[in-house]
C-alpha cells in the first residue's frame, strides 16, 4: 500500500484552508485507515491517508432559482453558504433564522416544499463551536425538487428550534437525533427518547461517546470494550 497523499483529487490542508478561508465551517482534516489509531489493524487499510473532499459554498448561490427565491423571501440567509450538487440545494440555515426559512419553504408556492421527510444528526469534534449539525431533508411533490438545510450549534448550547409546528412529520426524527446526539430542539411537545431507555446516560452516536463492555447473562465472563477487542494479536 502506497500513501496517496499527493493525489491531486485530495488537496493539501492548506490548499483546503485558502478553499474556505471565507467559509465558517472548519477543514475536516486528514483520515488515515480503516480503523481509528491505536487499533493494531493489520488489513493493509492503515497506509491509507486521504483528505475528505470539503464541501465550498457556491460564489453566486442566487444562481440557482430556489435559492434566489428563499433568499428573496428570507433576507437574513443573504450571507448563508449555499452548495449545488446534483439536483439538490443545501443551504447552512443559521439557526435564528430556521424557523422562517421553513415557513418560507412551506409556503411560498415556487418553493412549496410539502414535507420534510428526515432530520438527522452529525457530530464534528474538530468544527470547534460547531460540533453539532441537524440535517433536514424538504421536498415538493408539486415541483418535484429537494432543497437540505444544515443548521450548526456549538456542544455547550446545543439548541436548535423545533420544526414540529411547521412539519408535524419530524416529531420522531427531532427525538431521535436528541436521543442519539444530544441535540436539544426547542419547543417540541415531547423530547424524550426513543431509541434508548429513558434512564439512559448519553448520546450513542456522539463520537465523545464511550464504548462498553456488554454483561452477557448467560456466561460468566463479560465482552471487553470495542477497544480491547479490535486487536490483532
Amino acid at each position: 500500500m502506497t500513501e496517496n497523499q499527493a493525489n491531486p483529487l485530495h488537496p493539501s490542508t492548506e490548499e483546503q484552508q485558502e478553499i474556505v478561508r471565507d467559509n465558517s465551517h472548519a477543514v475536516f482534516g486528514s483520515r488515515r485507515g480503516m480503523w481509528v489509531d491505536g487499533t493494531g489493524d493489520v488489513s493493509g487499510f492503515s497506509k491509507i491517508v486521504r483528505l475528505p473532499d470539503r464541501i465550498v459554498a457556491d460564489d453566486d448561490p442566487t444562481a440557482n432559482p430556489l435559492a434566489a427565491r428563499l433568499f428573496e423571501l428570507v433576507p437574513e440567509l443573504r450571507d448563508a453558504p449555499a452548495v449545488s450538487g446534483g439536483d439538490q440545494l443545501t443551504i447552512y440555515v443559521p439557526r435564528e433564522h430556521l424557523l422562517a426559512a421553513a415557513h418560507a419553504l412551506r409556503d411560498d408556492q415556487e418553493l412549496r416544499c410539502e414535507t420534510c421527510s428526515s432530520v438527522s444528526g452529525v457530530h464534528y469534534p474538530q468544527d470547534t463551536d460547531a460540533e453539532l449539525h441537524a440535517v433536514y431533508h424538504f421536498y415538493s411533490f408539486t415541483h418535484n425538487h429537494r432543497v437540505r438545510f444544515e443548521v450548526v450549534c456549538p456542544v455547550d448550547d446545543p439548541h436548535i428550534p423545533s420544526l414540529t409546528g411547521i412539519y408535524p412529520g419530524v416529531n420522531f426524527h427531532e427525538r431521535e437525533t436528541w436521543d442519539m446526539f444530544g441535540i436539544i430542539f426547542d419547543g417540541h411537545p415531547s423530547l424524550t427518547r426513543i431509541l434508548m431507555p429513558d434512564d439512559w446516560s448519553g448520546h450513542p452516536q456522539r463520537k465523545d461517546y464511550k464504548l462498553g463492555g456488554v454483561p452477557v447473562e448467560f456466561s460468566d465472563t463479560d465482552v471487553p470494550p470495542v477497544e480491547d477487542r479490535r486487536r490483532y494479536r
